[in-house]
């Protein structure tokens, strides 16, 4: 069920800033988010049917920097689409989990998987209270969109990189990106869904979190 419905709203197409990767996206991003608000149940909003600029600037890094991710295991943490958990397995990184508390994104997630024929582990779980010692490399794209999400996610990060992991983070200055603590590895200039972002590119930073 879930698989289908993602196979309804969205179709395969390559992301713009990461063409070797393709996606299944939503062709109708407006109508897919207020048909998905308009389900009157507990159901996130549609993150998974889009290549968010953090996303695309942390698998364009991950891409262009295999020795990062080769051989380590990764977390894609609130992987949305799982465009970064697929760039990361496209460039050796094993294990790959992608985790998020959606189940949708998670299908999504693996059907953008085996659309680029890679191995990719899905876990439907909240891990931000949880040790984050189990991988060498975590990923993690727009996550600092919310005082909430920021407030959980930044201490986890944090406690990653005390434990020796490697921490990237790709943010296109979202409100909540912390001022302190982080290391800019590379920018770039993000094509988006204008009808998303209000703007047709956004200039998106690859930050490493310090402990």
């Amino acid at each position: 069920m879930l698989l289908e419905f993602v196979r309804t709203h969205t179709v395969p197409e390559p992301v713009p800033f990461v063409p070797e990767i393709t996606l299944w996206q939503a062709d109708e991003p407006i109508a897919l988010w207020e048909q998905t608000e308009a389900a009157g149940v507990e159901q996130p909003p549609p993150f998974w049917a889009f290549a968010w600029a953090g996303g695309q600037a942390l698998a364009r890094y991950v891409l262009d920097h295999p020795d990062l991710v080769s051989g380590r295991s990764v977390l894609d943490l609130a992987t949305g689409s799982g465009l970064v958990a697929v760039a990361a397995a496209l460039r050796g990184a094993a294990p790959v989990t992608a985790n998020d508390i959606d189940p949708l994104s998670l299908a999504a997630a693996a059907m953008n998987a085996e659309l680029n024929a890679v191995r990719v582990e899905t876990v439907e779980a909240d891990l931000l209270d949880a040790a984050p010692d189990a991988f060498r490399v975590i990923l993690a794209g727009d996550v600092f969109y919310s005082r909430e999400m920021a407030g959980r996610v930044l201490p986890f990060l944090r406690r990653a990189t005390d434990a020796g992991c490697l921490v990237l983070v790709g943010d296109p200055g979202r409100a909540y990106l912390p001022s302190e603590g982080l290391v800019e590895r590379a920018t770039y200039d993000i094509p988006v869904v204008e009808s998303l972002e209000s703007v047709p590119i956004r200039r998106t930073t690859v930050w490493q979190v310090l402990g």
